[in-house]
């Protein structure tokens, strides 16, 4: 017998979905937020000459890298709190590994940008006299931003699917929201389905804009 689809029940749950939307856009802007002020410190101090600098950062960065993002909300959720002695809550967990895992990719991305500034331009900013600070602000950062944008945007956008993960430990995004409805209603595959459409509301807008933005940007160049 063909399964009857009826998406009809899915009404009386809109508050969980606009309450997951909610938690989920929530953590996606904190968690960019944060990553984003975390790996510009990360991504200047790497370009530090001195190896007790750049190793650890090295590390870090590689650790968040190179482990499934998975792996690391468990592991901060259940493992951390055994090695300290104290309880995580979900929240500061789910906040910490997605702030720190974009933090990683963010500091690459402004390392790389920072160091393809042509040195003429470094030379010229110097012969001006300013200082360290305030000719990164000032010269570097603004020429670096125009091609540092479309790796920022695809990544915040990678990170608000990232976000889904959280659900792993009960933090009440879109997510575990459809598995509370599903765990109510015994209907996973109408609730899914919709769970899905609304990822991709949420992100199809947001990657055609990018791709605009980078169409304009290789016409500019």
């Amino acid at each position: 017998m063909p399964y009857q689809w009826s998406f009809g029940f899915l009404w009386h749950y809109k508050a969980l979905f606009v309450r997951g939307v909610e938690v989920t856009m929530a953590y996606t802007i904190g968690t960019i937020g944060l990553g984003l002020a975390l790996g510009l410190l990360i991504g200047v101090a790497r370009l530090s000459r001195s190896r007790l600098v750049n190793y650890p950062l090295i590390g870090l960065i590689e650790a968040f890298r190179c482990t499934p993002l998975l792996v690391q909300i468990v592991w901060f959720y259940y493992a951390l709190p055994v090695i300290l002695g104290i309880q995580i809550p979900a929240v500061v967990a789910a906040t910490a590994v997605l702030s720190l895992y974009t933090a990683a990719f963010y500091a690459e991305i402004f390392r790389g940008g920072i160091v393809s500034i042509e040195r003429g331009q470094w030379d010229a900013a110097r012969a001006l006299g300013l200082s360290p600070w305030r000719m990164m602000r000032l010269v570097i950062l603004p020429q670096a931003a125009r091609r540092m944008l479309p790796p920022f945007i695809n990544q915040s956008i990678t990170q608000l699917k990232n976000t889904s993960l959280v659900s792993t430990i009960a933090v009440p995004d879109l997510l575990y929201q459809g598995q509370l409805i599903t765990a109510d209603t015994y209907r996973p595959l109408e609730t899914y389905t919709v769970v899905a459409l609304v990822y991709f509301a949420l992100l199809f807008p947001t990657t055609m804009l990018a791709q605009m933005y980078e169409r304009r940007l290789n016409k500019g160049k």
